[in-house]
This record gives C-alpha cells, structure tokens and sequence, in this order.
C-alpha cells in the first residue's frame, strides 16, 4: 500500500514534468491564450481570502475547486458563494457533497457568470443597431472522493463547461484530479491537484454566418455567397498547483492554518500562494493571503476575509464568510459565501 501512495505521487508529479516537455511551459507566459478563463477565478471567500492558499487545505465545499479529495472527510453540506468581478460582472458558485461512508463522498458543483445586456454595435452604427447581446459561463461537475486510508485521500472532478457570446457557443468536458496526504509530521497535510484537464473549446454558430465576395473586382458575380467563418480551437487553463498546509496544535479555543501553494498554469508564469487563517473557539475567523507571489506584473496581491460560525441543533452548523483582494490597478474584488453542514 506504501508503495502505491508513492508512485501515485510521482505520476501526479510527474505529470507537470510531461506537460512542460510538451510545451505547457515556456518563456512566454501565454496569458489569454486559453477558452473558459473564468475557471480560473478563485472560489469560495474562505480560500480566496487565504491568498488562494487551499489545495492541501480543501476542508470545505470550495474544495470541489481546489482539491476534489477534500470533500472525503467532509460532513454532508452545501455553500453558495458570489463575486463580484470587474466591470459589474458577477460570478455564483454552488457546491455540495454527501458523504457515503466507506464507500466514498459524492459531490456536486454548479459555476455560472451573470452579465447583464450590452448593445450590439458595428462600425456603420457605433451608436447601437438596437439589439442586444449578452455572454453566458457555466461549469457543471460530478465528484467522486474517497479515504484510502486514515491519512490519504483521492479525488476526481469530471465537468461540462460552456460558454455563449451573443448566438455563438462553444462546450467541452474536462476533469479535475486531486490528492490529499495526511503526513506523519503533526499538522502537516500535503495537496496535489491538476485543474481543467480536457478537450479545446472553439466558437460556432449564427454569428460566424458572412455574406461572401470570391471576386470583389468583378462586378458580375455573385457578391453575396454564404459562408462560414472558421474559428480557432483554444485549450482550458490547465493547472497544477500543490501545496502544503500546517495546522500547530493550540489547544480547542485557538486554532490556526498557514497554507502555501505552488502554482504551475498552462496560460502564465508559476507563481506562489500564501495564506493563513486564526479562528476563536470554533466561532470567528480572520483571515489573510498574498497571492501570485514572485509572478512579474501581476495585479493580484493580498487578500483578507472574516468569518464566523454558528452551531444550530445537531450537526447543522451555519457559516458566512466574506473576502476582499486588492487588484492593483483595476482596483479590488468582493466574495460572500454562505454554508451550511448536517
């Protein structure tokens, strides 16, 4: 069984090495090379909080994010969260999971995009056609997590994802793999996860439909030929992200996370994530992070959050959490996140 742990290790390790033979990385860093870009917007204010600090910690729902071999050794739950981008931009993520016992968790996880509607504009009429056009995103998935043993967990994350510009569309299935290994160091959990791995994506639909001139020059022919516009396949934002959490044993009133991740995306540079978390007898958290460490001209740096928890009858336990992180120039983002576990 040892062994198994250990060669399960290096292929996920090994893995990054095999995309960064193929080409995953490379001195130029890619950025907005990739389709569906919106997966790779943190979720849950909780980790996001936690400067995105979160695969080997993926003790929430969040983790059918981060680390799908988290929702393992979660109790039954659900969370709702929502940031608010840029540009009044909005983005809701459901995620929930049911736990079966020895046999394994099952988790369900739902990411959509809410864009109000925008004038359709062209060069003769920049002022507005009088139509209008809106976008849509969504990530649906499938989980499957399950303790191997007392200290070692898998999962895997299979999703549809979609996306909609106006009467174009373009859909793909991926699948998010993780591990989590509860080391034999006190409070020392390793996290390994690779996001996002699937088909390309590319636009078809009505608006790629052109009125065609095969011989402008000659007044003749037919000028107005029907014809499709080809457009080009884009990969999703692949990731390999692992990481290392530490919890100090402080006794049951004062509890404490300090979490850092290594970042390897297919579309930048890697980069590091840092975050901690102290909360107070189980009731109220404060939380902080600096994400995309060492990444050249990146506008993401700290983050901090708050939470608090409340115990309801039983095992129904009620938690909100909030997050704010700085963006530099385009100035700073918002989550709320609401849970409930029983």
């Amino acid at each position: 069984m040892k062994t198994f742990f250990v060669g399960l290790i290096i292929c996920m390790m090994a893995g990054g090495s095999l995309a960064e033979a193929q080409g995953f990385k490379s001195d130029v860093s890619k950025k907005g090379t990739t389709a569906a870009s919106f997966l790779s917007i943190s979720q849950g204010a909780r980790a996001s909080a936690m400067g995105s600090a979160f695969v080997a910690v993926a003790d929430d729902w969040s983790a059918l994010y981060w680390n799908p071999a988290g929702i393992a050794t979660l109790q039954n739950g659900v969370m709702f969260d929502h940031t608010q981008w840029f540009a009044d931009i909005g983005y809701n993520f459901i995620a929930g999971s049911y736990n079966l016992g020895s046999i394994g968790s099952l988790g369900l996880s739902l990411i959509s995009s809410s864009v109000g509607d925008m004038p359709v504009t062209t060069v003769t009429q920049p002022e507005g056609t009088g139509e209008v056009f809106n976008v849509s995103q969504v990530a649906f998935s499938v989980a499957y997590a399950i303790r191997l043993t007392d200290d070692f967990a898998i999962g895997f994350n299979p999703k549809f994802v979609y996306e909609r510009i106006w009467k174009m569309t373009a859909a793909a299935m991926a699948i998010d793999v993780g591990v989590q290994y509860v080391t034999p160091f006190e409070g020392i959990v390793l996290g390994m996860s690779i996001s996002n791995y699937g088909q390309k994506m590319h636009m078809t639909g009505q608006n790629a439909v052109v009125l065609y001139d095969e011989d402008p020059v000659n007044s003749a022919n037919n000028g107005r030929v029907p014809a499709e516009l080809s457009t080009t396949e884009w990969s999703l934002p692949l990731n390999f992200r692992f990481g290392i959490a530490y919890r100090p044993d402080m006794g049951d009133m004062h509890k404490i996370i300090l979490a850092v991740d290594a970042m390897h995306p297919s579309d930048d540079y890697e980069s590091v994530n840092v975050g901690g978390e102290y909360s107070f007898d189980d009731f109220i958290a404060f939380r902080a992070g600096y994400k995309a460490l060492f990444l050249t001209d990146s506008e993401e740096s700290f983050s901090l959050g708050v939470g608090v928890r409340q115990h309801l009858l039983g095992n129904i336990a009620l938690r909100a959490d909030y997050c704010y992180q700085y963006f530099g120039r385009l100035n700073s983002i918002q989550k709320i996140s609401v849970a409930m576990s029983f």
